[in-house]
């Protein structure tokens, strides 16, 4: 009879160790996703904040395309991540 419950204890261990490795893995995918949307968004929230500031002598300011410009260097980075992303199968 000892050695049946002993059994069962290990047995029940072993089934709670697999619920919290199921759990940790969970959670390690969850802060995968979020760091890769992080990667992808601090380098534009890095330009959309030094291009919102009041400068006057930015070069790129007084240019007729420079709205534009801006707008394609950060589809252009943000392209260039998701695909490296992809290319390494984090994404």
């Amino acid at each position: 009879m000892i050695d049946e419950i002993d059994f069962e204890l290990f047995e029940l261990d072993s089934k709670t160790n697999l619920i919290f490795s199921i759990q940790g893995h969970r959670l390690n995918e969850i802060i995968r996703t979020l760091t890769l949307v992080s990667v992808v968004f601090i380098p534009l929230t890095f330009l959309v904040g030094v291009y919102g500031m009041n400068f006057d002598y930015m070069p790129e300011l007084k240019w007729n395309e420079g709205y534009f410009a801006l707008w394609g260097v950060m589809v252009t980075l943000t392209v260039a991540i998701v695909v490296y992303f992809k290319s390494k199968k984090w994404f």
